[in-house]
């Protein structure tokens, strides 16, 4: 005899519904993606049917000088092939592909609050963490897995 598990009174049950897309997101904080973290995410977006969206988090200081001169955002050719990379590769795969480059001088905080607007399935964190600040790395590692309301991804330190 099989012992089935019994539902109380005045629980109901609940239906799933399909929640709409979840696509997986691909992180970097302006440096190139670690060696499998690209492909990690491009093979869990074809497999799933989501979006994919590649983001460059860019930290950025906030003196007085830069506010004052308008700097603004210039990036490398190496994050930029980086980042291209699996965007063209999702893209001839029929994947959806959004680029997008976030600007802060909390970088963390703002990948985290992409996470609240995008609503991922999984978050790949994947900047090579030989290029990338040590302390950054963790830090954004440790809220990321507090935080995040999805699967996460971290590239090895």
């Amino acid at each position: 005899m099989m012992l089935v598990g019994r539902r109380r009174a005045g629980v109901s049950s609940a239906v799933a519904t399909p929640s709409g897309a979840r696509p997986v997101l691909l992180a970097t904080f302006d440096v190139p993606f670690a060696p499998g973290a690209a492909e990690l995410a491009v093979e869990s977006a074809v497999e799933s049917g989501q979006p994919l969206l590649v983001v460059n988090v860019a930290p950025i200081p906030v003196l007085p000088i830069s506010i004052a001169m308008g700097y603004e955002y210039a990036g490398t050719d190496e994050v930029e092939e980086s980042l291209r990379a699996p965007a063209e590769l999702a893209h001839s795969l029929a994947v959806q592909v959004e680029r997008l480059r976030v600007s802060s001088p909390h970088p963390v905080a703002a990948l985290l609050e992409l996470v609240v607007e995008r609503s991922p399935g999984l978050l790949v964190l994947g900047p090579d963490t030989t290029k990338v600040p040590r302390r950054l790395y963790r830090k954004a590692a440790k809220r990321v897995l507090d935080e995040a309301a999805c699967l996460v991804w971290l590239a090895p330190e």
